[in-house]
């Protein structure tokens, strides 16, 4: 499946990429060799072969929020250690 002028600008403009003329070119053969693979990949019989989207069998641990009350120490421990400003806890921004 060969890939036209026309999809190949469209793409690296998906992909903000700038590519001059030569590049173009290059870019297409490439592009080109890749779909030809995967063309490959779709001759390739699945029927049998049940969907998979995770591989490792690792999950999630999800348990319920749970408020833990600090003792009244603690508190003041955790407000000395940072900067207060009217009354709240001043951090730094994050961007």
């Amino acid at each position: 499946m060969a890939i036209d002028k026309e999809d190949i600008k469209y793409i690296a403009e998906l992909a903000r990429l700038r590519l001059e003329e030569g590049e173009r070119g290059k870019y297409g053969e490439q592009l080109t060799s890749i779909l030809k693979y995967i063309e490959q990949l779709n001759e390739a019989d699945t029927a049998e072969v049940e969907p998979t989207a995770q591989v490792s069998g690792l999950a999630d641990v999800m348990r319920p929020d749970e408020v833990r009350p600090w003792d009244r120490e603690e508190v003041e421990m955790a407000l000395r250690q940072g900067e207060l400003e009217g009354g709240q806890i001043k951090v730094k921004r994050v961007l």
